[in-house]
């Protein structure tokens, strides 16, 4: 299993930035390896909902299935995501900071089949995946609040 870890400030309120990730319909927005993200449920958002996505890997698509396994709005949200055989348990953490919000997340990646032997590949990857896609939520939301249309390559 691999551990990936990391965190990064976003100037926007902590209620905003909560209300725009725990809605994975908005990840194709913000996060270029996603290019679909559908809701198979229902009602508000809380615990069990469930998204299917469509995420590039290696430049093709693989789809996979996104559920809420924990939900403290404004503060924490613990999901788990199947593609394959392989699944990304974890949390994400809203805290507030002088700046806005501090997203931090902490994922535990199993990766099935014979990819479960590159484990620290798997981190290193995966550290550089989810900078990539929080980063690009930075930029959406930041560029959304001054009025801006996002920098191309990111919506």
């Amino acid at each position: 299993m691999a551990r990936v870890r990391g965190s990064i400030d976003i100037d926007r309120p902590i209620d905003e930035v909560f209300d725009v990730v725990a809605d994975q319909t908005n990840e194709p927005m913000y996060n270029p390896a996603m290019t679909a993200s559908h809701r198979l449920d229902a009602g508000p958002i809380g615990v069990g909902t469930r998204f299917r996505a469509t995420v590039l890997t290696r430049g093709k698509p693989h789809e996979g299935e996104i559920e809420i396994t924990g939900f403290e709005r404004p503060s924490e949200m613990a999901s788990r995501s199947v593609m394959g055989r392989s699944a990304v348990t974890g949390r994400l953490r809203f805290d507030p900071v002088a700046s806005g919000t501090r997203l931090s997340w902490d994922w535990d990646v199993e990766a099935g089949g014979r990819a479960r032997f590159l484990d620290p590949l798997v981190a290193v990857i995966g550290r550089r995946q989810e900078r990539a896609g929080w980063g690009g939520l930075k930029l959406y939301m930041e560029s959304e609040a001054a009025g801006q249309p996002p920098k191309e390559g990111w919506a």
